[in-house]
């Protein structure tokens, strides 16, 4: 694997962390190892198979996000919700307690909704971004507290920091998708928090032809992570993993690219007449500005706004897009824009959707790499549709 100075670089450790070494023809990528049976004993002194995520690729795209995410290990996994349903997975079981933010991705919130209870986890829900009131809300079976920041699709902020001190004097373990943010923008274990997940389908592919997971922690908690994926099985090809590395490989320049397209998208909406809302932690006036600008790097490529309006004028603004195509999905360099409340909170009931803030007339946008005044022009006509 990849042999690198402890202090290399976000985009040299994007190259070469983790690469395995190709020792047939001497080529500068880690080969597809396209097999299913590997010899006993074999070269690497351990049995090797796919499911156990010990398949060359799987532990070099791995070792990789380790490494960006500052972190002792890590692992892959077939998609985001395969690794944070293994994470649960790992640290759950019947009569344990989970706390959980209310502004989650929905797939995390139907997780928590109908299969945690299922498995009689209880489930509490915070509506703040106060740390204390996430520990207020702790007990003494309380295993873990799940969170994201920036959050999906408003883009709130937590302090990270903050919040993995007070659990852990009280032992009990954080958890936060880094999915929004990426591991440019913002590195939870270096604040303190005890385990790391993304949906790699995201940022950390970057081209919207690939859907993967992955943990990062440190390596007892990796451990038993990795049982459970072992047991249940969501476990990346060995193509998959090739496409994920490659995708890597350009993670910090691109996200550098979206990270500039995004703010200059919500400075001009945060002006414009046409715009109710926007929602974007890089704007000044954003609630958790202040928070996001100590403990991120840059802002990210997400953001979502309202138009002024009802339903039916922000759908107008949506087919009005040319460069912003409506899908769903999110963080390739393409952009993308959808609505929240027909995507990724579908399934979230309509009640706790307004508990949440996400409104009918909320688009969220996927920033590309796109040319910014190309990108400023599309949405400025799609706006026309506001009168």
């Amino acid at each position: 694997m990849g042999d690198l100075r402890s202090d290399a670089g976000f985009s040299t450790r994007c190259v070469h962390a983790g690469t395995c070494e190709d020792t047939l023809a001497g080529g500068v990528n880690t080969p597809i190892f396209a097999s299913s049976a590997f010899r006993v004993p074999g070269p690497l002194g351990t049995v090797v198979y796919p499911r156990y995520q010990n398949i060359p690729g799987q532990k070099a795209v791995a070792e990789k996000i380790a490494a960006l995410e500052n972190g002792e290990a890590g692992l892959v996994v077939a998609s985001g919700m395969a690794a944070i349903g293994s994470v649960f997975l790992a640290f759950c079981k019947a009569g344990d307690h989970v706390v959980l933010q209310r502004d989650l991705y929905g797939g995390t919130v139907g997780l928590a909704q109908r299969e945690l209870p299922r498995r009689g986890i209880d489930v509490s829900w915070v509506d703040s971004q106060n740390p204390e009131d996430f520990v207020a809300a702790l007990r003494p079976e309380t295993r873990l507290i799940h969170l994201e920041t920036p959050s999906n699709p408003l883009l709130k902020i937590l302090d990270l920091e903050a919040l993995a001190r007070l659990a852990r004097a009280r032992g009990v373990l954080t958890v936060v998708d880094n999915t929004f943010a990426t591991p440019i923008n913002q590195n939870p274990l270096d604040l303190g928090i005890d385990i790391v997940v993304h949906s790699g389908t995201k940022y950390l592919n970057g081209h919207s032809d690939l859907c993967c997971g992955a943990v990062v922690a440190r390596s007892e908690l990796i451990g038993a992570v990795a049982s459970m994926v072992s047991l249940y099985g969501p476990s990346l090809s060995p193509y998959d993993c090739f496409l994920l590395e490659r995708g890597l490989k350009t993670l910090a320049l691109r996200v550098a690219r979206h990270n500039e397209n995004a703010m200059a998208l919500a400075a001009f909406l945060a002006k414009d007449p046409r715009v109710e809302r926007v929602f974007y932690p890089g704007l000044a006036d954003h609630p958790g500005h202040a928070v996001a600008a100590r403990q991120m790097r840059g802002f990210g490529g997400m953001l979502s706004f309202e138009p002024r309006g009802n339903a039916e004028t922000a759908h107008k603004v949506m087919r009005r897009l040319k460069l912003f195509t409506p899908a769903v999905s999110l963080g390739g360099v393409e952009s993308l824009a959808c609505f929240p409340v027909e995507t990724s909170h579908a399934s979230v009931p309509p009640a706790d959707r307004e508990k949440m803030g996400i409104r009918d007339t909320l688009i969220r946008l996927s920033v590309g790499i796109e040319d910014t005044e190309d990108l400023l022009a599309d949405l400025d006509d799609a706006l026309r549709e506001v009168r």
